[in-house]
């Protein structure tokens, strides 16, 4: 079976085949760096990294755009009396932090906004001179995208620009109140430093305008996937496929779009002061169990949180790594994607079916659990190999394989394990149980089967 997902502009599953054989090349929608991060912004961030890691795991070099947006109306509205370049990076540090500890892959690439004015200039001019943008007739530094000159404006989410709200009125020298802002120009309450020398004056780039400049920047006119959540599908995405097309690109060859996350079936949001923070998803579990939470339903669904969630994940994930660490020496292990089941891989290339690759791992466990009870070791080791690697795909590697002791300490009980077992042959059994209570002074679990000692540490 093909990667089949979900294209949005389409409104089709489609057999994904990269442009470039052995290449993929992504663009992500990454914060505007406003606020500390949400829900809402982890699930969509993991969406993406999963789907990088199955590109990975299924033998593509992925290349993964994911922008930072650290200038914007809201950056310098909650900067305050601040320097809003202090303030976005402060605010652009927690998301690093969080997507850290939730063992986010770095991407190939996080360019910012602030750093590609230049690019923004270029495709803005090219804009103008093709008829699709023009400077505001008051002679400001505003520059609109000129949604009439555009026929299949409208076409991501497929609705007909007469029938699409825009802005109040035709402020700011609009022609038409559905036509957005490329730049923005500088205000005099606005500091200095939040502006640059265009072509039409002092100015900052409005916000759709900087994917486009950036994606094109580091991926060419043409590329794979376009992601971000489905919040974004409108006007955000919506204009950012218009200015490229308009332009002359290709632009997304897929668009993918995350559904939502909800508080208790409420959709959520500052004015209903439903909000759940960082910090109290750590309250109640793990990053491994927010991972694997975040995880839990299909990307195209729906999550919805409550109390239990992060508890109720945590268990399910206690479960898998109560597996591991009962059966593996170590949790600085190898992984082996050849081991991946024919199941998860089906799942997987089900538009991402993550919750049946979740499941697919569960039954591996409870096979597992019951070869390593009944000492069959060729099963067991089948199993241990196969969780590996799934784990590894849904990026929750990082749940069992913490550091808890050291190489060292590995060495020195597989030493003792060995002169237990040379007791053993010699019929020493007083010096063989003497070597077990040592090491279980060490915090070490035995586990004799048919020809090998597992172990695991309990420290």
């Amino acid at each position: 079976m093909a990667l089949e997902l979900f294209d949005s502009k389409a409104q089709e599953l489609r057999a994904f085949t990269p442009i470039t054989p052995g290449h993929v090349s992504m663009y992500v929608c990454g914060p505007t760096v406003q606020s500390a991060p949400h829900l809402g912004h982890l699930r969509s961030a993991l969406v993406y990294d999963i789907l990088q890691r199955w590109l990975s795991a299924s033998g593509h070099e992925v290349t993964m755009v994911r922008n930072v947006t650290d200038i914007d109306d809201k950056v310098l509205v909650n900067a305050g009396n601040r320097d809003w370049r202090e303030f976005a990076k402060e605010v652009e540090a927690k998301f690093d932090d969080a997507y850290a500890k939730l063992s986010l892959r770095e991407p190939t690439h996080k360019p910012h906004a602030t750093e590609h004015i230049d690019d923004m200039v270029a495709l803005v001019q090219k804009l103008i001179k093709l008829g699709h943008a023009y400077q505001a007739a008051d002679g400001s530094a505003n520059v609109f995208f000129d949604t009439a000159s555009w026929p299949r404006y409208g076409e991501l989410t497929n609705q007909k620009l007469e029938n699409m709200e825009g802005e109040t009125d035709a402020s700011h020298g609009r022609k038409s109140p559905n036509d957005f802002a490329l730049f923005k120009a500088h205000k005099p309450e606005e500091p200095e430093t939040a502006a640059w020398k265009t072509p039409w004056g002092l100015a900052r780039p409005g916000w759709h305008i900087e994917c486009s400049a950036m994606a094109k920047h580091f991926l060419g006119e043409s590329f794979d996937i376009h992601g971000g959540g489905l919040d974004l599908r409108f006007p955000h995405h919506e204009n950012e496929l218009a200015q490229s097309s308009a332009a002359g690109d290709s632009f997304a060859n897929f668009w993918l779009h995350n559904a939502l996350v909800t508080i208790n079936g409420n959709k959520m949001s500052k004015s209903l002061g439903n909000g759940v923070s960082v910090e109290q998803l750590t309250e109640a579990g793990s990053w491994g169990a927010i991972r694997y939470w975040l995880s839990s339903a299909q990307y195209r669904s729906n999550l919805d949180y409550s109390e239990s969630s992060i508890r109720d994940a945590q268990a399910a994930l206690d479960r898998i790594v109560g597996f591991l660490k009962r059966t593996t020496n170590t949790r600085r292990v190898e992984v082996d994607f050849d081991f991946i089941p024919l199941e998860f891989k089906e799942a997987m290339d089900s538009d991402l079916n993550v919750p049946g690759a979740l499941a697919v791992i569960h039954e591996r466990v409870r096979a597992g659990n019951t070869a390593f009870d009944g000492k069959d070791e060729a099963k067991l080791s089948e199993c241990v190999e196969q969780v590996k690697a799934m784990m590894a795909v849904l990026g929750l590697t990082f749940a069992y394989q913490e550091p808890l002791y050291t190489e060292e300490f590995s060495k020195q009980v597989e030493d003792l394990i060995q002169k237990r077992h040379e007791a053993k042959m010699a019929k020493d059994f007083a010096r063989a149980d003497e070597i077990r209570v040592e090491l279980e002074e060490l915090g070490v679990t035995l586990n004799d089967m048919k020809d090998i000692t597992m172990w695991s540490f309990n420290g």
